[in-house]
């Protein structure tokens, strides 16, 4: 098989939850320890951190590689799920996977893992491990695919735990209250190993993180509480924050809530500082502000073009739409066109209610299975006075936008990873 070829097995052989949701979903974490044994726990010879939560994981994984690259590491990144190439989902110092070593994991180890009968997740993560002790990391960053506790992920031994934060989302796995999904994301912590929290949110939360960091007498740190002084304002060069560490901190991710994602980040180095990791301040400031070029990290807040602006964001829950909203308020504009679709397993009637009436809308769906009918997503809308038309695909209602947007208007994509990678699809094909 070829490179697309072994993507396409690896898609239909064992179906991604990316694609289908539910079905493809395995709880437990006995497929993911019996692959370990095989490929001999690779993850093992080189040391990992740990990042969980419900919003903001990916970016602050991004952001923590970034500045661990420029201070002298070899850093290795597992995230998901990927808006474009299947790659994206595993890098080292920026640089996608191999082609060639995707093929040659799934050629070379068919016949070994086909028995067990893992998920796409499962043992995509499995060849990251391997793949990572190929290429000598001296570190890797390893974010959570859905929850914690039983994670397929939630088999490695990190030197840091990170969670970002909790919100409803997957609460037909995770459960349906703050403190069930926190218990899920607090699985991670492990014994005897520090754990940052970005944001506890409320007091029982907070309670559910000390509770399991006692049991694991692991160090606890709470970001919004020892960040000391800081603050952000916008700028004409983006986001500059500050705190009593770093002063004029500029920050290449746009949107409200990086702030909480960098004060995540500034605490987490903090942490690993102590544990003999030499992070010096230019790396922090050389990591936050080139962090899409260091990581190539898509979809956050990421501008497509000006004139009139058009930007998009991966942000797909009530948690992350709820920051969205906020930066919409802080943007200037004539009138603003959201194109909008969200994932069947979402709960879309509490995302809709959140969202601007004085919009103009472009309902429409991504080219996934998970996609929800812009049918039943348009009429939804309606309850919450929220009007526009439909369109069956990510390139017809964009299109449509664009067409009725005057120069000084505003274009917002977003409501599902999947429309904005249907998006980011249709703009590098463009420029090609």
């Amino acid at each position: 098989m070829n490179y697309e070829e072994t993507v396409a097995y690896l898609y239909n052989q064992m179906p991604a939850y990316q694609r289908v949701g539910q079905s493809a979903y395995k709880e437990g974490l006995d497929n993911s320890l019996a692959l370990d044994a095989h490929f001999g726990y690779p993850h093992r010879s080189y040391r990992t951190i740990h990042v969980a939560g419900t919003n903001g994981k990916g970016s602050t994984s991004h952001l923590l590689a970034a500045v661990l690259n420029k201070a002298g590491y070899k850093v290795g990144l597992y995230t998901s799920p990927h808006l474009i190439d299947f790659r994206e989902r595993i890098r080292v110092n920026g640089e996608m996977i191999d082609q060639q070593f995707v093929v040659d994991f799934v050629k070379n180890h068919r016949e070994a893992f086909e028995p067990i009968m893992p998920s796409f997740f499962e043992l995509t993560m499995e060849m990251a491990f391997l793949y990572f002790k190929h290429m000598e990391l001296d570190v890797a960053i390893i974010e959570t695919g859905l929850g914690g506790r039983l994670d397929s992920t939630n088999i490695i031994l990190p030197n840091l735990s990170i969670i970002t934060n909790i919100g409803f989302d997957h609460i037909q796995y995770l459960g349906n209250t703050l403190p069930k999904i926190a218990a899920e994301k607090a699985g991670i912590i492990k014994p005897d190993t520090p754990v940052v929290i970005g944001e506890a949110g409320n007091e029982e939360v907070r309670a559910v993180f000390a509770a399991k960091a006692e049991e694991e007498n692991a160090s606890i740190v709470f970001a919004e509480e020892t960040m000391d002084n800081f603050t952000s304002e916008i700028t004409p060069d983006g986001w500059i924050l500050n705190n009593d560490s770093y002063q004029n901190l500029r920050s290449e991710l746009g949107g409200w809530v990086q702030n909480k994602n960098a004060r995540t980040v500034l605490t987490a180095i903090h942490e690993l500082m102590k544990m003999d990791y030499k992070i010096p301040n230019q790396a922090v400031y050389e990591g936050f502000a080139n962090v899409v070029e260091l990581t190539g990290l898509m979809g956050r807040w990421q501008t497509l073009q000006e004139n009139p602006k058009v930007v998009c964001d991966t942000g797909h829950n009530e948690h992350g739409v709820r920051y969205i909203v906020e930066q919409l308020g802080m943007e200037s504009y004539e009138t603003l066109h959201i194109v909008f679709g969200v994932a069947n397993d979402k709960d879309a009637s509490s995302i809709l209610s959140m969202l601007p009436k004085d919009a103009v809308y472009y309902f429409t769906q991504a080219s996934i299975e998970r996609a929800l009918d812009v049918k039943i997503l348009a009429q939804t809308a309606l309850q919450y006075g929220l009007k526009g038309n439909k369109y069956n695909t990510v390139e017809l209602a964009l299109k449509a936008a664009k067409e009725n947007a005057n120069k000084n208007d505003f274009i917002f994509i977003g409501g599902s990873s999947f429309v904005v990678a249907d998006a980011l699809t249709l703009t590098i094909n463009s420029e090609a």
